[in-house]
């Protein structure tokens, strides 16, 4: 069965017919999770938590029609990508442009002709599932599966300005993997591929904070986000990541500060405002990263603590 047609996509229904909810139901047993709400105000309250991949709309409704749900669905950018059917008995142009202008993908006459049902969830679903997969891919590095830099460009934009309003810290780990051009060179590219991956994973695994993110920021350094910590959190943080990748236990004999995989890491932290910018914290945290390679690797570096 395709992954668009499994337990993991999930379908909403609303309609204030119970009797047409259950026909549904029984019509899309087999295309994943089946919800349903017999109001607007109630599907509202379940699309905001169970976040439906497909929502099966009535348009004619009381006291909340669906247009006006279909609205404030799309006017919440967490439901941008949610794809809408409406369903109707009103059959005609001036219906069709009504749905589509509210923001839906389709419409589905009432009485239902299950086969047409089904042809057009099944399309809508495939192609929800097939804009997530690209979505992804333009969001990840190929290698390790992290976050990729322009990802990464966006997220520390957006973290900034959000802990700009609120007056909150923002920290940078810059990571890079001690002497990894010589690693490449006695082990090789496969090797060193191979390791790029467990270092990934091992930084991913020791960042578990709500709203850290860690990404690849291009060939063996990699950065993470940590939103609203302090400088003793952000050091011991840096501590932990390096103690983590000696832990691996991967041999570098050609390392010049250890006889394992090691890495360097530059922390810098601030409160964003309007006199600061996110390029300046990375640029701290890139001066930081120099230090810690210039007092021989294999250790974080405070940016404050430069002289």
């Amino acid at each position: 069965m395709p992954a668009y047609l499994s337990k993991q996509s999930s379908i909403l229904i609303v309609d204030d017919d119970i009797n047409l909810i259950h026909m549904l139901s029984q019509i899309l047993k087999d295309f994943g999770r089946i919800l349903f709400a017999t109001g607007g105000e109630k599907a509202l309250e379940i699309a905001k938590e169970q976040k439906p991949d497909l929502i099966l709309l009535d348009v004619e409704m009381a006291p909340m029609d669906g247009y006006e749900v279909c609205r404030s669905l799309k006017h919440d950018d967490a439901f941008g990508n949610c794809a809408i059917i409406f369903m109707t008995a009103n059959v005609g142009m001036e219906v069709e442009v009504a749905c589509l202008d509210a923001g839906a993908v389709d419409f589905i006459a009432k009485p239902f002709n299950p086969p047409v049902v089904r042809a057009r969830v099944r399309t809508h679903l495939r192609l929800k599932h097939n804009s997530a997969a690209l979505e992804s891919l333009a969001q990840h590095d190929a290698m390790t599966g992290l976050y990729n830099r322009g990802y990464f460009n966006q997220a520390i934009e957006s973290e900034y300005r959000r802990l700009q309003r609120h007056h909150l810290p923002l920290g940078i780990a810059l990571v890079d993997i001690d002497y990894f051009k010589n690693y490449n060179d006695s082990y090789g590219h496969i090797a060193g591929d191979a390791t790029l991956i467990a270092v990934a994973k091992a930084l991913e695994l020791a960042t578990k904070r709500p709203g850290e993110l860690v990404a690849r920021y291009g060939g063996e350094e990699f950065v993470v986000l940590l939103p609203q910590v302090d400088k003793s959190i952000l050091l011991q943080y840096g501590l932990m990541l390096c103690e983590t990748v000696r832990a691996l236990q991967i041999p570098h004999t050609a390392s010049r500060c250890s006889q394992h995989i090691t890495i360097s890491v530059g922390l810098s932290l601030m409160t964003p405002s309007q006199d600061t910018s996110p390029s300046k914290l990375l640029e701290q945290a890139d001066r930081a990263l120099y230090q810690a390679k210039n007092n021989g690797r294999n250790r974080c570096q405070f940016f404050a603590e430069l002289a």
